[in-house]
């Protein structure tokens, strides 16, 4: 298996994003390491935010947000995922588990900002980061939860298997279109080949086709047990847990009703379905995002 390193300069001129760069080595396993890249952005003092992104994204899709909660006063911090982004991509679908996404997560948190955060979440960003949160609770002051659940079985929607199969099947796999269709704002093209821009051959997309095999939605997948065993621990979290969904996500849709009635945190908060919506929330309704994690850290009194 090759570790690969998109150039540097498939990342020139990224409209919007001129965020400085900041790299942690992960330790994959298998006496092999990948370079980790994240956006820092804010005081280092600042009471910390971690906006974790999903597939086949990257931290660009947070870049409407990042201002705001610096404002506010917060230090961000938002990762590629290994296999997205800037961070280093193993060109071996098979490598890419679950478990492994989880622990190398976890490596960079441990490394890079230890104190409890904040947590913004959607996507895989909620897979690998409500597990997170089950397994340390107490290091996550408050969670805002969109376009996200933690699977664990069960039967999966129509319009998650057709992307299922999609993502392993089609021949144009292109990734900045794909995130246009799954928005309701109209993206620029230079917005659109930002989201292309991890990805300049299809050896590099290896993680990005992998991830959607990887959700646990069927009976006896892997990560089902592992989900399960998560859930009490996530069910008792007891901190500000918001949900705000896309109204027109077609992949989630619905399933903040399964987080809201199950978590203890959620409780008695506004939560809401945002109108103009799509699964890619960050592009759509970067405003309404950052100011309920705003308000849930401050309700959790991690910012004044």
């Amino acid at each position: 298996m090759k570790i690969l390193r998109t150039p540097s300069e498939q990342f020139e001129n990224l409209p919007g994003f001129d965020f400085a760069e900041n790299w942690f080595e992960v330790d994959l396993g298998n006496g092999q390491t990948a370079r980790q890249h994240y956006v820092d952005e804010g005081s280092p003092e600042a009471p910390p935010v971690l906006l974790f992104h999903g597939e086949p994204s990257w931290s660009f899709l947070y870049r409407k947000m990042i201002p705001i909660l610096v404002d506010a006063g917060l230090r961000v911090l938002a990762p590629d995922l290994i296999g997205f982004g800037k961070s280093d991509k193993p060109d071996d679908p098979e490598f890419f588990t679950y478990a492994r996404h989880v622990d190398w997560l976890k490596q960079w948190r441990s490394a890079v900002e230890p104190r409890p955060a904040a947590l913004f979440c959607q996507d895989w960003g909620g897979l690998l980061g409500l597990r997170m949160v089950a397994h340390d609770p107490e290091q996550f002051v408050c969670v805002v939860a969109s376009n996200t659940f933690l699977p664990a079985g069960g039967t999966p929607s129509k319009a998650f298997l057709a992307w299922r199969e999609y993502a392993r099947t089609t021949d144009d796999f292109r990734i900045g279109p794909l995130l246009q269709r799954s928005t309701v704002t109209e993206l620029t093209e230079a917005e659109v080949a930002a989201y292309d821009a991890p990805f300049p051959k299809e050896a590099f997309k290896a993680a990005a086709r992998a991830f959607p095999a990887l959700v646990p939605v069927e009976d006896g997948m892997p990560g089902v047990e592992d989900n399960k065993a998560a859930w009490p621990s996530l069910a008792a979290y007891d901190k500000p847990f918001l949900t705000l969904f896309g109204e027109d996500d077609p992949i989630t849709r619905g399933s903040e009703k399964f987080l809201i009635d199950r978590i203890a945190g959620a409780e008695g908060l506004s939560h809401r379905t945002l109108p103009g919506c799509g699964h890619f929330c960050q592009e759509d309704r970067p405003q309404e995002l950052a100011k309920g994690i705003i308000e849930m850290a401050r309700k959790a009194g991690h910012l004044g």
